[in-house]
């Protein structure tokens, strides 16, 4: 078996999502995510009462809405994610598929460790009744694991400020670039 390593070292890079169940006090609810591996930002997520294709379509379709689209977006082999709908906005935006193999959660471990952070720091602390708390609250957090939370990771910086530096030093170096073929 060969191993090819990938040096993820810029936003937009690669992005994963996945789907976690949140305990309510009658049941669950799923909460979808999109996350930039590169800085750890939550770029969209979505919580239903129903885990179907609407769900992963719905947060993918926000993410590409309102970032720069993905060189690759990782998932897992779960029927939402292998589903004609969502597999076709892949295509249809000229992203690379990537799919962890069967039973291999490490290999969506950016998005796992999310999930753990936000269980811990939030969900069990919380114990949401109903699903608007849940919505509210989970806004909430991940409003401030986005702008606020340090993470050891990014060098004690927070997500959105890795995300907005490393597009900025992007749209920065293809200006000079730009500026190099121009003179």
């Amino acid at each position: 078996m060969i191993k090819i390593k990938w040096l993820i070292d810029k936003p937009n890079q690669v992005w994963s999502t996945d789907i976690t169940y949140i305990k309510l006090d009658k049941g669950f609810v799923y909460l979808a995510a999109v996350i930039d591996w590169n800085t750890k930002k939550i770029l969209s997520w979505k919580l239903s009462n129903t885990m179907d294709v609407s769900l992963t379509t719905g947060v993918l379709k926000e993410a590409l809405e309102k970032y720069d689209k993905p060189e690759i977006f990782n998932t897992d082999q779960g029927s939402q994610y292998t589903a004609k709908e969502h597999i076709q906005i892949l295509v249809d935006n000229n992203i690379s598929i990537s799919m962890d193999g069967k039973g291999r959660a490490t290999d969506n471990i950016v998005i796992e460790r999310f999930w753990r952070s936000l269980k811990y720091e939030d969900v069990y602390p919380q114990s949401y009744s109903t699903i608007k708390e849940a919505r509210t609250g989970i806004g909430k957090y991940i409003n401030i694991y986005n702008t606020e939370r340090l993470h050891q990771t990014l060098d004690y910086a927070t997500p959105d400020e890795m995300y907005f530096k490393g597009v900025n030093n992007q749209v920065f170096q293809s200006r000079e670039m730009l500026l190099d073929v121009a003179s």
